[in-house]
Protein backbone atom coordinates (compact mmCIF):
# COMPACT_ATOMS: atom_id res chain seq x y z
CA UNK A 1 0.00 0.00 0.00
CA UNK A 2 1.33 3.39 -0.82
CA UNK A 3 0.57 6.69 1.17
CA UNK A 4 1.21 9.41 -0.12
CA UNK A 5 0.64 12.79 2.50
CA UNK A 6 1.20 16.54 1.45
CA UNK A 7 1.96 18.82 4.18
CA UNK A 8 4.56 18.02 6.83
CA UNK A 9 4.39 20.01 9.90
CA UNK A 10 1.93 18.73 12.87
CA UNK A 11 -0.52 16.76 11.29
CA UNK A 12 1.22 15.33 8.28
CA UNK A 13 4.32 14.39 9.69
CA UNK A 14 2.63 12.59 13.07
CA UNK A 15 0.53 10.84 10.57
CA UNK A 16 3.46 9.30 8.47
CA UNK A 17 5.42 8.33 11.51
CA UNK A 18 1.75 6.39 13.37
CA UNK A 19 1.85 5.01 9.49
CA UNK A 20 4.61 3.70 9.96
CA UNK A 21 4.56 2.36 13.11
CA UNK A 22 1.41 0.74 12.41
CA UNK A 23 2.39 -1.03 9.27
CA UNK A 24 6.49 -1.37 8.49
CA UNK A 25 5.83 -2.55 4.58
CA UNK A 26 3.70 0.69 4.01
CA UNK A 27 5.57 2.80 0.94
CA UNK A 28 5.09 6.38 2.24
CA UNK A 29 5.65 9.35 0.56
CA UNK A 30 6.04 12.58 2.26
CA UNK A 31 5.54 16.15 0.63
CA UNK A 32 6.41 19.66 1.94
CA UNK A 33 6.61 22.64 -0.40
CA UNK A 34 8.63 24.33 2.29
CA UNK A 35 11.99 23.64 3.58
CA UNK A 36 11.42 22.44 6.81
CA UNK A 37 8.80 19.71 8.78
CA UNK A 38 7.66 18.53 12.23
CA UNK A 39 8.53 22.22 13.53
CA UNK A 40 7.26 24.05 16.33
CA UNK A 41 5.04 26.36 14.86
CA UNK A 42 3.88 27.41 18.71
CA UNK A 43 7.93 28.46 19.68
CA UNK A 44 8.26 30.97 16.60
CA UNK A 45 7.09 34.14 18.78
CA UNK A 46 9.68 33.23 21.54
CA UNK A 47 12.25 32.52 19.17
CA UNK A 48 12.19 36.20 17.40
CA UNK A 49 11.92 37.12 21.41
CA UNK A 50 15.13 35.12 22.24
CA UNK A 51 13.34 33.90 25.27
CA UNK A 52 14.56 30.28 22.63
CA UNK A 53 18.00 31.34 22.27
CA UNK A 54 18.61 27.45 19.97
CA UNK A 55 17.28 28.03 16.94
CA UNK A 56 17.65 24.45 16.57
CA UNK A 57 15.32 23.48 19.21
CA UNK A 58 12.53 24.72 16.95
CA UNK A 59 12.78 21.23 15.11
CA UNK A 60 11.44 18.06 16.60
CA UNK A 61 12.83 16.76 13.37
CA UNK A 62 14.94 17.07 10.03
CA UNK A 63 14.05 15.64 6.61
CA UNK A 64 16.74 13.52 7.15
CA UNK A 65 16.05 12.27 10.57
CA UNK A 66 12.59 11.74 10.10
CA UNK A 67 13.14 9.91 6.83
CA UNK A 68 15.52 7.84 8.27
CA UNK A 69 14.03 6.77 11.53
CA UNK A 70 10.97 6.24 9.84
CA UNK A 71 11.64 5.25 6.25
CA UNK A 72 9.66 7.52 5.34
CA UNK A 73 10.57 9.52 1.71
CA UNK A 74 10.31 12.90 2.51
CA UNK A 75 10.96 15.56 -0.29
CA UNK A 76 10.59 19.11 1.18
CA UNK A 77 10.97 21.93 -1.23
CA UNK A 78 8.57 19.85 -3.61
CA UNK A 79 5.21 21.54 -4.09
CA UNK A 80 1.96 19.28 -5.02
CA UNK A 81 0.16 21.92 -7.46
CA UNK A 82 -3.07 19.07 -8.43
CA UNK A 83 -4.40 16.45 -7.39
CA UNK A 84 -5.33 13.93 -10.55
CA UNK A 85 -8.32 11.61 -8.59
CA UNK A 86 -8.83 9.76 -12.06
CA UNK A 87 -5.53 8.84 -12.17
CA UNK A 88 -4.98 8.57 -8.32
CA UNK A 89 -1.76 10.57 -9.18
CA UNK A 90 -0.77 14.07 -7.98
CA UNK A 91 1.11 16.65 -9.65
CA UNK A 92 4.23 17.94 -8.60
CA UNK A 93 6.77 20.66 -8.61
CA UNK A 94 10.22 20.35 -7.56
CA UNK A 95 11.19 24.00 -6.28
CA UNK A 96 15.01 22.82 -6.45
CA UNK A 97 14.69 22.36 -9.98
CA UNK A 98 11.62 23.56 -11.41
CA UNK A 99 10.82 20.19 -12.87
CA UNK A 100 7.72 19.05 -12.90
CA UNK A 101 6.22 14.88 -12.25
CA UNK A 102 3.60 12.73 -11.25
CA UNK A 103 3.91 10.29 -8.19
CA UNK A 104 1.08 7.62 -7.46
CA UNK A 105 -0.83 7.04 -4.58
CA UNK A 106 -3.52 4.39 -3.28
CA UNK A 107 -4.28 6.47 -0.12
CA UNK A 108 -4.02 10.66 -0.21
CA UNK A 109 -3.84 12.57 3.14
CA UNK A 110 -4.11 16.41 2.79
CA UNK A 111 -2.54 18.35 5.66
CA UNK A 112 -1.95 21.83 3.93
CA UNK A 113 -2.64 23.53 6.84
CA UNK A 114 -3.95 27.11 7.37
CA UNK A 115 -3.10 30.31 5.52
CA UNK A 116 -2.78 33.78 7.08
CA UNK A 117 -5.20 36.43 6.30
CA UNK A 118 -3.70 39.31 4.30
CA UNK A 119 -5.80 42.29 3.79
CA UNK A 120 -5.89 43.61 0.28
CA UNK A 121 -5.54 47.16 1.51
CA UNK A 122 -3.29 50.07 0.15
CA UNK A 123 0.66 49.75 0.49
CA UNK A 124 0.21 45.59 1.52
CA UNK A 125 3.52 45.24 -0.36
CA UNK A 126 5.59 48.01 1.80
CA UNK A 127 8.37 46.44 3.41
CA UNK A 128 9.03 45.20 6.62
CA UNK A 129 5.08 43.96 6.85
CA UNK A 130 4.97 40.47 7.99
CA UNK A 131 3.41 37.40 8.89
CA UNK A 132 3.88 34.66 10.80
CA UNK A 133 2.98 31.00 10.01
CA UNK A 134 6.06 29.40 9.24
CA UNK A 135 9.98 29.32 10.13
CA UNK A 136 11.06 31.05 6.95
CA UNK A 137 8.47 33.64 7.97
CA UNK A 138 10.37 33.64 11.53
CA UNK A 139 13.84 33.59 10.05
CA UNK A 140 12.91 37.10 8.00
CA UNK A 141 11.95 38.95 10.89
CA UNK A 142 14.44 37.43 12.96
CA UNK A 143 16.90 38.95 10.14
CA UNK A 144 15.21 42.30 9.32
CA UNK A 145 13.74 43.25 12.50
CA UNK A 146 15.72 41.71 15.53
CA UNK A 147 19.34 41.43 14.29
CA UNK A 148 18.91 44.87 12.53
CA UNK A 149 16.82 46.92 15.19
CA UNK A 150 17.37 50.72 15.69
CA UNK A 151 17.39 52.36 18.75
CA UNK A 152 13.35 53.67 19.64
CA UNK A 153 12.17 51.02 17.54
CA UNK A 154 8.63 50.44 17.07
CA UNK A 155 6.11 47.70 16.13
CA UNK A 156 2.42 47.51 15.58
CA UNK A 157 0.78 44.27 15.36
CA UNK A 158 -2.40 43.98 14.16
CA UNK A 159 -4.79 41.73 15.17
CA UNK A 160 -5.25 40.99 19.14
CA UNK A 161 -5.28 37.54 19.14
CA UNK A 162 -3.03 34.81 20.69
CA UNK A 163 0.07 35.14 18.88
CA UNK A 164 -0.59 38.40 17.95
CA UNK A 165 -0.23 39.23 22.10
CA UNK A 166 2.55 36.44 22.05
CA UNK A 167 4.46 38.70 19.37
CA UNK A 168 3.68 42.02 21.16
CA UNK A 169 5.12 40.39 24.52
CA UNK A 170 8.24 38.95 22.63
CA UNK A 171 8.96 42.41 20.92
CA UNK A 172 8.60 44.07 23.47
CA UNK A 173 10.96 41.83 25.80
CA UNK A 174 13.67 42.77 23.18
CA UNK A 175 13.24 46.47 23.44
CA UNK A 176 10.35 47.82 20.70
CA UNK A 177 7.72 50.34 21.50
CA UNK A 178 4.43 47.95 20.80
CA UNK A 179 0.83 48.88 19.65
CA UNK A 180 -1.16 46.38 19.51
CA UNK A 181 -4.29 47.21 16.69
CA UNK A 182 -7.67 45.20 17.02
CA UNK A 183 -10.53 46.10 14.70
CA UNK A 184 -13.20 43.91 17.32
CA UNK A 185 -14.23 45.34 20.94
CA UNK A 186 -11.49 44.27 23.05
CA UNK A 187 -7.98 41.80 22.91
CA UNK A 188 -8.50 38.09 22.81
CA UNK A 189 -11.95 37.52 21.13
CA UNK A 190 -12.11 34.15 22.20
CA UNK A 191 -12.62 35.31 25.80
CA UNK A 192 -15.26 37.29 26.69
CA UNK A 193 -14.95 40.75 28.26
CA UNK A 194 -14.46 40.77 32.00
CA UNK A 195 -11.60 38.03 31.26
CA UNK A 196 -10.40 39.97 28.60
CA UNK A 197 -10.54 43.38 30.57
CA UNK A 198 -8.03 41.99 32.76
CA UNK A 199 -5.11 40.97 29.86
CA UNK A 200 -6.23 44.50 28.21
CA UNK A 201 -5.19 46.55 31.32
CA UNK A 202 -2.01 44.05 31.80
CA UNK A 203 -0.39 44.92 28.21
CA UNK A 204 -0.94 48.88 29.15
CA UNK A 205 0.58 48.05 32.41
CA UNK A 206 3.43 46.32 31.04
CA UNK A 207 3.74 49.50 28.19
CA UNK A 208 1.94 48.23 25.27
CA UNK A 209 -0.18 50.98 23.69
CA UNK A 210 -3.56 48.81 22.78
CA UNK A 211 -6.16 50.24 20.10
CA UNK A 212 -9.57 48.35 19.67
CA UNK A 213 -12.40 48.83 17.81
CA UNK A 214 -10.82 50.47 15.06
CA UNK A 215 -9.05 47.96 12.17
CA UNK A 216 -6.41 48.42 9.50
CA UNK A 217 -7.31 50.73 6.44
CA UNK A 218 -4.03 50.97 4.92
CA UNK A 219 -0.15 51.00 4.85
CA UNK A 220 1.91 54.20 3.64
CA UNK A 221 5.94 55.20 4.07
CA UNK A 222 9.09 53.82 3.22
CA UNK A 223 11.35 51.06 4.41
CA UNK A 224 12.79 53.52 7.06
CA UNK A 225 9.16 55.21 8.05
CA UNK A 226 6.45 53.02 7.35
CA UNK A 227 2.84 54.19 8.44
CA UNK A 228 0.18 52.07 10.00
CA UNK A 229 -3.33 53.76 8.52
CA UNK A 230 -6.14 52.63 11.12
CA UNK A 231 -9.81 53.18 9.88
CA UNK A 232 -10.44 56.43 11.41
CA UNK A 233 -7.55 58.02 10.15
CA UNK A 234 -5.28 57.75 13.06
CA UNK A 235 -1.73 57.02 11.64
CA UNK A 236 0.80 55.20 13.27
CA UNK A 237 4.58 55.40 12.30
CA UNK A 238 7.01 52.38 12.66
CA UNK A 239 9.52 50.51 11.77
CA UNK A 240 7.85 47.47 11.41
CA UNK A 241 4.22 45.49 11.57
CA UNK A 242 3.18 41.90 12.20
CA UNK A 243 -0.06 40.83 10.31
CA UNK A 244 -1.92 38.42 13.07
CA UNK A 245 -5.56 39.25 11.86
CA UNK A 246 -6.59 35.33 11.51
CA UNK A 247 -5.77 32.51 9.15
CA UNK A 248 -8.44 30.64 6.77
CA UNK A 249 -8.13 26.80 5.61
CA UNK A 250 -5.73 26.09 2.77
CA UNK A 251 -8.54 24.41 0.21
CA UNK A 252 -6.96 25.47 -3.01
CA UNK A 253 -5.79 21.84 -3.90
CA UNK A 254 -8.82 20.42 -2.21
CA UNK A 255 -11.21 22.27 -4.16
CA UNK A 256 -9.15 22.29 -7.49
CA UNK A 257 -9.47 18.36 -7.19
CA UNK A 258 -13.24 18.67 -6.80
CA UNK A 259 -13.49 17.53 -2.97
CA UNK A 260 -16.44 18.77 -0.80
CA UNK A 261 -15.94 22.29 0.93
CA UNK A 262 -18.00 21.90 3.65
CA UNK A 263 -20.30 25.40 5.42
CA UNK A 264 -17.80 26.70 7.55
CA UNK A 265 -14.97 26.89 4.41
CA UNK A 266 -12.94 23.60 5.16
CA UNK A 267 -12.12 20.55 3.79
CA UNK A 268 -15.34 18.26 4.27
CA UNK A 269 -14.72 15.32 6.37
CA UNK A 270 -16.68 12.38 7.90
CA UNK A 271 -16.23 10.75 11.60
CA UNK A 272 -13.25 9.03 10.38
CA UNK A 273 -11.51 12.19 8.14
CA UNK A 274 -12.22 10.72 5.39
CA UNK A 275 -13.34 13.43 2.18
CA UNK A 276 -15.84 13.05 -0.46
CA UNK A 277 -13.24 10.55 -2.22
CA UNK A 278 -13.20 7.51 -0.27
CA UNK A 279 -9.46 7.10 -1.41
CA UNK A 280 -8.57 10.61 0.38
CA UNK A 281 -7.98 11.85 3.61
CA UNK A 282 -7.54 15.12 5.40
CA UNK A 283 -6.16 16.21 8.96
CA UNK A 284 -5.39 19.83 10.45
CA UNK A 285 -6.40 23.14 10.44
CA UNK A 286 -7.24 23.04 6.37
CA UNK A 287 -10.14 21.00 7.73
CA UNK A 288 -13.68 21.67 9.42
CA UNK A 289 -15.95 19.08 11.85
CA UNK A 290 -18.76 19.14 13.85
CA UNK A 291 -17.82 21.10 17.27
CA UNK A 292 -19.29 18.66 20.14
CA UNK A 293 -21.35 21.57 22.01
CA UNK A 294 -23.35 22.54 18.48
CA UNK A 295 -23.09 19.92 16.23
CA UNK A 296 -22.53 22.26 13.84
CA UNK A 297 -19.06 22.43 11.53
CA UNK A 298 -16.34 24.91 12.68
CA UNK A 299 -12.64 25.35 11.53
CA UNK A 300 -10.21 24.75 14.49
CA UNK A 301 -6.76 26.34 14.23
CA UNK A 302 -4.70 24.70 17.26
CA UNK A 303 -1.64 22.13 17.18
CA UNK A 304 -3.63 19.33 20.04
CA UNK A 305 -6.71 18.70 17.60
CA UNK A 306 -4.07 18.32 14.71
CA UNK A 307 -1.80 15.69 16.33
CA UNK A 308 -4.93 13.97 17.53
CA UNK A 309 -6.30 13.65 13.66
CA UNK A 310 -3.38 12.36 12.53
CA UNK A 311 -3.33 9.27 14.76
CA UNK A 312 -6.94 8.89 14.51
CA UNK A 313 -6.63 8.98 10.29
CA UNK A 314 -3.38 6.95 10.72
CA UNK A 315 -5.68 3.96 12.01
CA UNK A 316 -8.31 4.31 9.54
CA UNK A 317 -5.95 4.61 6.53
CA UNK A 318 -4.40 1.07 8.01
CA UNK A 319 -7.93 -0.26 8.97
CA UNK A 320 -10.83 1.48 6.97
CA UNK A 321 -13.59 3.18 9.52
CA UNK A 322 -11.93 1.44 12.90
CA UNK A 323 -11.79 5.02 15.45
CA UNK A 324 -14.20 7.72 14.93
CA UNK A 325 -13.13 11.64 15.60
CA UNK A 326 -14.64 13.10 18.22
CA UNK A 327 -14.00 16.79 17.43
CA UNK A 328 -12.27 20.16 19.46
CA UNK A 329 -13.52 21.72 22.07
CA UNK A 330 -11.08 24.48 20.95
CA UNK A 331 -9.63 24.26 24.07
CA UNK A 332 -6.16 27.27 23.60
CA UNK A 333 -3.90 28.97 26.26
CA UNK A 334 -1.56 31.97 25.88
CA UNK A 335 1.19 33.64 28.23
CA UNK A 336 0.76 37.38 28.28
CA UNK A 337 3.44 38.63 30.04
CA UNK A 338 2.86 37.92 33.84
CA UNK A 339 -0.71 36.61 33.00
CA UNK A 340 -1.73 33.42 31.82
CA UNK A 341 -4.98 33.61 29.64
CA UNK A 342 -7.12 30.20 28.19
CA UNK A 343 -10.80 29.52 27.25
CA UNK A 344 -12.39 26.17 25.97
CA UNK A 345 -15.39 25.98 24.58
CA UNK A 346 -17.71 28.59 23.34
CA UNK A 347 -17.93 32.15 24.55
CA UNK A 348 -21.10 34.50 24.66
CA UNK A 349 -20.43 35.86 21.82
CA UNK A 350 -20.71 32.14 19.78
CA UNK A 351 -23.28 31.41 22.16
CA UNK A 352 -25.53 34.44 21.31
CA UNK A 353 -24.83 33.58 17.46
CA UNK A 354 -26.13 30.11 18.21
CA UNK A 355 -29.07 31.15 19.86
CA UNK A 356 -28.06 28.64 22.69
CA UNK A 357 -29.31 29.53 26.37
CA UNK A 358 -27.04 30.30 28.74
CA UNK A 359 -26.15 31.58 32.31
CA UNK A 360 -22.61 32.59 33.55
CA UNK A 361 -20.58 32.72 36.59
CA UNK A 362 -17.65 34.59 37.47
CA UNK A 363 -15.50 33.80 40.63
CA UNK A 364 -12.21 34.72 41.43
CA UNK A 365 -10.54 32.24 43.84
CA UNK A 366 -7.27 31.74 44.74
CA UNK A 367 -4.55 29.38 42.64
CA UNK A 368 -3.63 28.18 45.62
CA UNK A 369 -4.36 27.99 50.00
CA UNK A 370 -4.61 31.70 50.72
CA UNK A 371 -3.10 31.22 54.26
CA UNK A 372 0.52 28.93 52.18
CA UNK A 373 2.48 32.60 50.74
CA UNK A 374 2.68 33.48 46.71
CA UNK A 375 -0.54 32.56 45.91
CA UNK A 376 -2.77 35.15 43.38
CA UNK A 377 -6.37 34.56 42.44
CA UNK A 378 -7.65 32.93 39.15
CA UNK A 379 -10.34 34.38 37.73
CA UNK A 380 -12.84 31.97 35.98
CA UNK A 381 -15.77 32.30 33.98
CA UNK A 382 -18.19 29.20 33.16
CA UNK A 383 -21.02 29.32 30.93
CA UNK A 384 -23.74 26.46 31.15
CA UNK A 385 -26.73 25.53 30.31
CA UNK A 386 -29.50 26.80 32.63
CA UNK A 387 -31.94 24.31 31.80
CA UNK A 388 -29.40 20.95 32.19
CA UNK A 389 -26.56 22.58 33.91
CA UNK A 390 -24.16 21.16 30.64
CA UNK A 391 -20.95 23.46 30.53
CA UNK A 392 -20.96 25.10 27.41
CA UNK A 393 -17.34 27.16 27.66
CA UNK A 394 -15.11 28.58 30.52
CA UNK A 395 -12.10 31.21 30.56
CA UNK A 396 -9.53 31.63 33.16
CA UNK A 397 -7.15 34.08 33.46
CA UNK A 398 -4.47 34.74 36.38
CA UNK A 399 -0.62 34.28 37.03
CA UNK A 400 -0.49 30.35 38.46
CA UNK A 401 -2.26 27.01 37.44
CA UNK A 402 -4.86 28.69 34.98
CA UNK A 403 -3.74 25.28 32.55
CA UNK A 404 -4.84 23.12 35.31
CA UNK A 405 -8.10 24.86 35.70
CA UNK A 406 -9.28 25.04 31.63
CA UNK A 407 -7.67 21.62 31.53
CA UNK A 408 -10.00 20.11 33.95
CA UNK A 409 -13.16 21.76 32.06
CA UNK A 410 -11.89 21.13 28.61
CA UNK A 411 -11.86 17.43 29.83
CA UNK A 412 -15.39 17.20 30.82
CA UNK A 413 -16.50 19.67 28.37
CA UNK A 414 -15.24 17.04 25.59
CA UNK A 415 -17.60 14.26 27.23
CA UNK A 416 -20.60 16.53 27.63
CA UNK A 417 -19.90 17.34 31.31
CA UNK A 418 -21.92 19.07 33.56
CA UNK A 419 -22.28 21.49 36.82
CA UNK A 420 -22.56 19.35 38.84
CA UNK A 421 -19.68 17.39 37.51
CA UNK A 422 -17.67 20.19 38.58
CA UNK A 423 -19.20 19.61 42.09
CA UNK A 424 -18.10 16.42 42.39
CA UNK A 425 -14.98 16.66 40.57
CA UNK A 426 -11.82 15.69 42.77
CA UNK A 427 -8.08 17.60 42.79
CA UNK A 428 -4.96 17.23 44.21
CA UNK A 429 -4.39 19.58 46.96
CA UNK A 430 -1.80 20.44 48.97
CA UNK A 431 -1.65 24.28 50.31
CA UNK A 432 1.07 24.83 47.59
CA UNK A 433 -1.00 23.72 44.81
CA UNK A 434 -4.52 24.38 45.48
CA UNK A 435 -7.36 24.75 47.88
CA UNK A 436 -9.30 22.00 49.43
CA UNK A 437 -12.19 23.46 47.22
CA UNK A 438 -10.53 23.71 43.42
CA UNK A 439 -11.21 26.56 41.70
CA UNK A 440 -12.83 24.51 39.46
CA UNK A 441 -15.03 23.07 41.79
CA UNK A 442 -16.07 26.64 43.45
CA UNK A 443 -17.49 28.03 40.00
CA UNK A 444 -19.53 24.39 39.70
CA UNK A 445 -20.56 25.28 43.33
CA UNK A 446 -21.95 28.90 42.07
CA UNK A 447 -23.04 27.43 39.22
CA UNK A 448 -25.39 25.00 40.95
CA UNK A 449 -26.31 27.69 43.32
CA UNK A 450 -27.68 29.79 40.76
CA UNK A 451 -29.60 26.01 39.02
CA UNK A 452 -30.83 25.30 42.12
CA UNK A 453 -32.78 29.13 42.30
CA UNK A 454 -30.66 29.18 45.61
CA UNK A 455 -29.27 32.53 44.56
CA UNK A 456 -30.56 34.93 41.30
CA UNK A 457 -27.49 35.84 39.55
CA UNK A 458 -27.02 39.59 38.10
CA UNK A 459 -24.38 40.42 35.51
CA UNK A 460 -22.39 43.85 35.54
CA UNK A 461 -23.75 44.84 32.14
CA UNK A 462 -27.40 43.85 33.45
CA UNK A 463 -26.85 46.21 36.64
CA UNK A 464 -25.51 49.01 34.59
CA UNK A 465 -28.65 49.06 32.53
CA UNK A 466 -30.66 49.43 35.67
CA UNK A 467 -28.86 52.13 36.49
CA UNK A 468 -28.52 53.80 33.48
CA UNK A 469 -32.60 54.00 33.05
CA UNK A 470 -32.87 55.02 37.14
CA UNK A 471 -34.46 51.62 38.51
CA UNK A 472 -35.27 52.52 41.87
CA UNK A 473 -33.79 49.55 43.82
CA UNK A 474 -32.02 48.68 46.75
CA UNK A 475 -28.42 48.75 45.76
CA UNK A 476 -26.54 46.99 49.04
CA UNK A 477 -22.94 46.45 49.23
CA UNK A 478 -22.38 44.34 51.72
CA UNK A 479 -18.36 44.51 52.30
CA UNK A 480 -16.90 45.93 55.82
CA UNK A 481 -17.54 49.76 56.25
CA UNK A 482 -13.70 50.20 55.43
CA UNK A 483 -13.68 48.71 52.31
CA UNK A 484 -17.08 50.56 50.86
CA UNK A 485 -15.23 53.64 51.54
CA UNK A 486 -12.04 53.08 49.10
CA UNK A 487 -14.75 52.84 46.70
CA UNK A 488 -18.23 51.50 45.45
CA UNK A 489 -20.98 51.54 42.92
CA UNK A 490 -23.17 54.72 42.74
CA UNK A 491 -26.06 54.76 44.91
CA UNK A 492 -25.10 51.52 46.99
CA UNK A 493 -25.98 51.57 50.30
CA UNK A 494 -23.73 50.03 53.40
CA UNK A 495 -24.28 47.23 55.19
CA UNK A 496 -21.71 44.92 55.83
CA UNK A 497 -23.08 41.17 56.01
CA UNK A 498 -22.30 40.58 59.28
CA UNK A 499 -24.28 43.13 60.88
CA UNK A 500 -27.01 43.12 57.53
CA UNK A 501 -29.79 41.16 60.10
CA UNK A 502 -29.88 43.95 62.16
CA UNK A 503 -30.60 46.68 59.48
CA UNK A 504 -33.81 44.75 57.76
CA UNK A 505 -36.21 47.08 58.67
CA UNK A 506 -34.14 49.96 57.03
CA UNK A 507 -34.57 47.84 53.98
CA UNK A 508 -37.76 48.39 51.67
CA UNK A 509 -38.72 44.27 51.24
CA UNK A 510 -40.94 45.25 47.92
CA UNK A 511 -38.06 46.80 45.88
CA UNK A 512 -35.75 44.63 43.42
CA UNK A 513 -32.56 44.86 45.28
CA UNK A 514 -29.08 44.10 44.26
CA UNK A 515 -26.44 42.97 46.59
CA UNK A 516 -22.28 42.67 46.08
CA UNK A 517 -19.45 42.49 47.98
CA UNK A 518 -15.90 42.34 46.35
CA UNK A 519 -16.23 38.86 44.41
CA UNK A 520 -19.81 37.65 45.33
CA UNK A 521 -19.21 35.12 48.61
CA UNK A 522 -20.57 37.58 50.64
CA UNK A 523 -23.18 38.47 48.54
CA UNK A 524 -24.43 35.12 48.00
CA UNK A 525 -24.49 34.92 52.22
CA UNK A 526 -26.53 38.42 51.97
CA UNK A 527 -29.16 37.10 49.78
CA UNK A 528 -29.61 34.27 51.31
CA UNK A 529 -30.10 35.97 54.50
CA UNK A 530 -33.11 38.65 52.64
CA UNK A 531 -34.57 35.61 50.26
CA UNK A 532 -35.37 33.68 53.63
CA UNK A 533 -36.61 37.54 55.67
CA UNK A 534 -39.68 38.11 52.97
CA UNK A 535 -37.54 39.90 49.75
CA UNK A 536 -39.01 38.38 46.66
CA UNK A 537 -36.62 39.93 44.35
CA UNK A 538 -32.76 39.66 45.31
CA UNK A 539 -29.92 39.31 43.17
CA UNK A 540 -26.33 39.12 43.58
CA UNK A 541 -23.72 40.67 41.55
CA UNK A 542 -21.60 38.19 39.61
CA UNK A 543 -17.99 38.83 40.24
CA UNK A 544 -18.80 41.28 42.86
CA UNK A 545 -16.56 44.35 42.76
CA UNK A 546 -13.46 42.53 41.40
CA UNK A 547 -15.44 42.38 38.42
CA UNK A 548 -17.38 45.68 37.96
CA UNK A 549 -14.34 47.53 38.74
CA UNK A 550 -13.33 46.23 35.36
CA UNK A 551 -16.19 46.90 33.34
CA UNK A 552 -18.93 48.65 35.24
CA UNK A 553 -19.86 52.07 34.40
CA UNK A 554 -21.52 53.90 37.68
CA UNK A 555 -17.94 53.61 39.97
CA UNK A 556 -18.30 56.21 42.88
Amino acid sequence: MKYVIIGGVAGGASAAARLKRLNEDAEIVLFEKGEYISYANCGLPYYIGNTIEDRKKLFVQTPVSFGNRYDVDVRNLNEVTAINRDKKTVSVKNLRNGKEYEEKYDILLLSPGAEPIVPPVPGIDLPNIFTLRNVTDCDRIKVEAVDKMKDNASAVIVGAGFIGLEMAENLRRIGYDVTVVEKAEHVLMPLDWPMAAIVQQHLKDKGVKVITGNGLAAFKGSEDNLVVVLEDGTELSCNLAILSIGVRPNTKLAEAAGLKIGEAKGIWVNEYLQTSDECIFAVGDAIEFPHPVTGKPYCNFLAGPANLQARTVAMNMVYPETVKYQGSVATAIAKVFDLTAASTGLNENNLKKQGIKFQTVITHPAAHATYYPGGSPIHLKLNFDPETGLILGAQAVGTMNVDKQIDAISLLLKHQGTIFDLVNSEHAYAPPFGSAKSPVMFAGMVAENIFAHLMNPIQADELDEILDKGEDINLIDVREIQEFKTGSIQGAENYPVDELREFLEDIDPDKKTVIFCEVGLRGYVASRILMQSGFDEVYNLIGGMKTYRLIGRHLK
